[in-house]
């Protein structure tokens, strides 16, 4: 049996080691698939989070095709705040605007992760609540200069520079990251038993 991470995300990777480290021998390959993220007129944040992180798994299975018994895990991490899905920016100007929203306000992340081998699939979807201080405009451009927040669901990464804004968070700090822990080991775990 072999384990695939479907993404390029240098915090997964880690994070999903860290996952694995009770179990003997426990590594990974890297497979980068690439899904349309766009979200279904019809489908909820939860909907939408728990349907990309299942087609990137099977996206990822679709290219493990040289790796024996492939076991593939695909992740998506989204931030939300009143109902609204807050994606990755598309530009300085759109992560400014989420960082103007996301001021002084709670949001939640919600992160789906999948795993699947072809014959069994397993998911969890694991909210964490995030508080925000009050940002001031200095604080946005600054931030924005240091291109951190151009590549992250919500304009930000808790991890980094972005975990200065951060007041509170009630959840699953990994989640935030992007990968949840101890959903993720679960996953594993569910996973050996049925293989």
């Amino acid at each position: 049996m072999t384990w695939v991470l479907a993404s390029t995300s240098p915090r997964r990777k880690e994070l999903l080691a860290q996952a694995g480290f009770s179990h003997p021998g426990f590594t990974f390959e890297l497979v980068a698939p690439n899904i349309d993220e766009t979200p279904l007129s019809t489908e909820t944040a939860e909907q939408y989070v728990c349907r990309l992180a299942l087609e990137k798994a099977l996206a990822g299975l679709a290219l493990s095709g040289h790796i024996i018994a492939p076991k593939v895990l695909g992740s998506d991490t989204i931030v939300v705040l009143n109902q609204q899905i807050l994606g990755k920016p598309m530009d300085q100007n759109d992560a400014k605007r989420m960082l103007t929203l996301l001021s002084g306000q709670t949001h939640e992340v919600m992160t789906a992760v999948a795993l699947t081998d072809g014959e069994h699939t397993f998911s969890r979807l694991c909210r964490t609540q995030v508080s925000f201080c009050e940002l001031s405009a200095a604080d946005i451009d600054a931030y924005i200069a240091s291109n951190e927040p151009m590549d992250k669901a919500g304009a930000y990464g808790i991890q980094a520079l972005g975990g200065c804004f951060v007041q509170s968070i009630s959840g699953s700090y990994s989640a935030v990251v992007g990968l949840p822990l101890v959903e993720t080991r679960e996953l594993l775990a569910c996973m050996m038993q049925h293989t």
